[in-house]
């Protein structure tokens, strides 16, 4: 490991009374730009995201071989594949809702059926055996841990009302805790929330009540990670044949925070690093620039691509029935998505198989799985837009929906994905281009395979995704997502309130209010990440040198806060949680500040409060400590003041390094103590006599 080297935080620096202490500093800065002038350097500190309670046997993994399913039969044509219902609509996910209807229609006649297999059977591709370390782990087998924001140092949960895709909810962090079998619990249930702010999406403050409340988990620009493998096991909450809950396990790009919606305008889901017509106007930052702003760099397009490890859909529609009519795959499933802009033109209508050349290739789907017609992508356009022709986009997702059955509800299974980044062709890879890859599993079997030459071929722009991505796990209840796909005669549909009258609780699913009154449960074990030592390009940061986001962040942070907030995140607090000295100080309770090994009950203070041991952190010392191991993006260099030391490396460096060093602290000290020897023996001239003698 390189050597360690901890810069001091820029407030440290005004706090300082000594010049010679600053001086020092600065110096120390100089020596590591002159010894290691590149903006690529580690700065390392002592700390990690490794839960100590993960298993020896989890510290490594292997990728998972990827086993496409047998051909999928020809269909015979059905007697009603000419019903143009609506029954698809209300299981049509929208990211925004379009005011402009989209101008731009496939070319291609659209048939029901595909023209062949969606997918079909390969030889298993062969790797080389790749060893996986573990980067970050949480185990959650510390009970009552909360995720309130600055409570954590891996985790915020949201506390704030959720305005995207027709949301019932209320996201509350009294939602997410740990319980006592060492799980994470993200409840959700039947409980009004007066609210009073503003609407990002309406863009004006009003009033309204959501009969809902859930949670939401973030690792926003706290933990992010650049290619790898995550994994997880979990419970998904309530019943597999009741529709209207919206679980998730999902990554997105760390340039855009969900739900607050100015951070994602023109910023979601866009993976694409290729100047055009279209994303000069339409991609916030795109490969256009050609001035470096905020440390982003010239010619690099940026966004906030997203993978959906799943996203779940409870409820009793079969396949082959409804809104699922031409499909395989009925309720309950999960969609494993890749969601990416810019998106096709031509592009499948919704709910249509692809014609040839409508949609991507190297697309690998696994057993009891089929290509997602429902929904293939989101038409993009604000309302503050000054000329939509040309600031509008179109995103695609490129999704897969896999059968899942009563036993994935209440029991616990494991989900993965593995990224690998793109390359550019060098010398160090022979010349030769690497496309990337996203593959999605479930217990072990292959749901999904997206290849980046798929996504060259198509000719847009878009890329897998290189951008330092965070974690979120959540509940939505939306009622886009799995609530009658017809509402019922003289039923309104625009309230939902399970504790209202008819005209409130008719829109629902059967038996969703009945599951609901009793709160809910989607349950956590672990979630983990692991990456390629030997691999360059998987780093752990929210800000790479590669992909930075750390100033961006820093110069329009108002797009990622509240109205009322300081800051995008609180610091984490360590301690200070009221405390009793009553409580059992072996027991791991907040009132204990978690026991005798995390924290202790500081009664010198009034009230008496929680003072956090070393490696335990929080309000209650709940809390393993940690942060990135390698700093990419550091708060105070001397490059950031605009100064670029020369090259110098090895001998030479030292010996200049160390010149300096003697320069200016050994050799004034020297001088100073010549100077006292000279005035042995002399008294000081008096103040009075030297004016005169002037």
């Amino acid at each position: 490991m390189s050597k360690t080297y901890r810069i001091p935080h820029r407030r440290r620096f005004a706090s300082m009374q000594s010049p010679l202490a600053t001086t020092t500093c600065l110096i120390s800065l100089l020596l590591i730009e002159l010894i290691q002038p590149s903006p690529n350097n580690n700065i390392f500190c002592q700390a990690s995201w490794i839960d100590p309670d993960t298993p020896q046997d989890a510290q490594t993994v292997s990728p998972l071989q990827v086993v496409p399913a047998p051909p999928a039969p020809k269909h015979a044509k059905h007697d009603d594949d000419d019903d143009d219902s609506d029954d698809k609509k209300k299981h049509h996910r929208r990211r925004r809702d379009p005011t402009q209807t989209p101008t731009f229609y496939p070319t291609f006649e659209p048939t029901h059926f595909p023209s062949i297999a969606p997918t079909t059977t390969t030889p298993a591709p062969t790797h080389p055996e790749r060893i996986y370390n573990l980067v970050f782990s949480d185990e959650f087998n510390t009970p009552h841990r909360r995720f309130s924001d600055g409570s954590d140092p891996r985790w915020t949960a949201l506390e704030k009302n959720d305005y995207t895709n027709d949301a019932q909810h209320y996201y509350s962090a009294d939602n997410a805790f740990t319980d006592t079998e060492g799980n994470l619990v993200i409840k959700s249930e039947a409980t009004d929330t007066e609210i009073l702010g503003f609407n990002d999406v309406k863009h004006k403050n009003e009033r309204i009540t959501k009969h809902f409340k859930s949670a939401m988990l973030q690792s926003w620009n706290k933990f992010c990670f650049t290619g790898g493998i995550m994994e997880a096991e979990m419970a998904l909450p309530g019943r597999h044949d009741v529709g209207g809950l919206w679980p998730a396990f999902w990554l997105l790009g760390n340039l855009a925070r969900h739900t607050y919606v100015g951070s994602s305008e023109h910023v979601w889901p866009w993976s694409s690093s290729v100047c055009t017509e279209k994303s000069r106007t339409a991609q916030l930052v795109s490969a256009c620039d050609r001035v470096e702003h905020y440390g982003l760099h010239t010619g690099v397009g940026r966004g906030a691509p997203e993978i959906d490890v799943f996203e779940v859909q409870a409820g009793s529609i079969k396949a082959n029935k409804g809104a699922f009519l031409k499909m395989p795959v009925g309720q309950p499933f999960m969609s494993s998505s890749y969601q990416v802009a810019p998106g096709r033109i031509p592009r499948p209508g919704e709910g249509w198989w692809p014609a040839p050349g409508q949609w991507y290739n190297n697309l690998t789907g696994g057993m009891n799985t089929s290509m997602n017609i429902i929904f293939y992508g989101t038409y993009n356009h604000f309302r503050d837009d000054t000329n939509p022709a040309e600031q509008d986009y179109w995103s695609d997702a490129i999704s897969y929906n896999r059968q899942l059955n009563e036993s994935h509800f209440g029991k616990f299974h494991k989900y993965r994905v593995e990224w690998e980044v793109p390359e550019e062709a060098s010398k160090k890879n022979n010349y030769t281009k690497s496309y990337g890859y996203i593959r999605w599993f479930l217990d072990g079997e292959t749901v999904l395979e997206v290849k980046g030459e798929g996504l060259n071929a198509s000719g847009t722009g878009a890329e897998i995704s290189s951008e330092p991505m965070y974690m979120l796990l959540n509940t939505a209840i939306s009622s886009q997502w799995g609530f009658p796909e017809k509402c019922p005669s003289n039923c309104p549909c625009k309230t939902y309130n399970c504790r209202g009258g008819y005209g409130e609780t008719c829109g629902f699913s059967e038996g969703f209010c009945d599951m609901i009154n009793k709160p809910v449960e989607y349950k956590i074990n672990y979630v983990r990440v692991y990456q390629d030592k030997n691999d360059p390009k998987q780093k752990v940061g929210c800000s790479t040198p590669e992909r930075p986001t750390r100033k961006f962040i820093e110069a329009h942070k108002e797009k990622y806060m509240q109205k009322g907030d300081l800051q995008p995140l609180k610091p984490i607090q360590n301690g200070g949680g009221e405390c009793s000295v009553a409580a059992p100080m072996n027991a791991t309770l907040p009132q204990s500040c978690g026991g005798t090994t995390r924290g202790k009950c500081d009664v010198s203070r009034n009230p008496p409060t929680c003072s956090c041991l070393s490696n335990w952190t929080g309000p209650y010392c709940l809390s393993q400590a940690a942060h990135d191991d390698v700093i990419w993006d550091p708060v105070e260099t001397l490059a950031d003041l605009g100064f670029r030391g020369p090259n110098l490396k090895g001998p030479m460096g030292v010996m200049l390094a160390a010149f300096i060093l003697f320069a200016v602290t050994v050799a004034p000290i020297v001088l100073n103590n010549k100077k006292k020897k000279r005035r042995k023996g002399y008294s000081r001239v008096p103040d009075y006599e030297r004016l005169v003698g002037a």
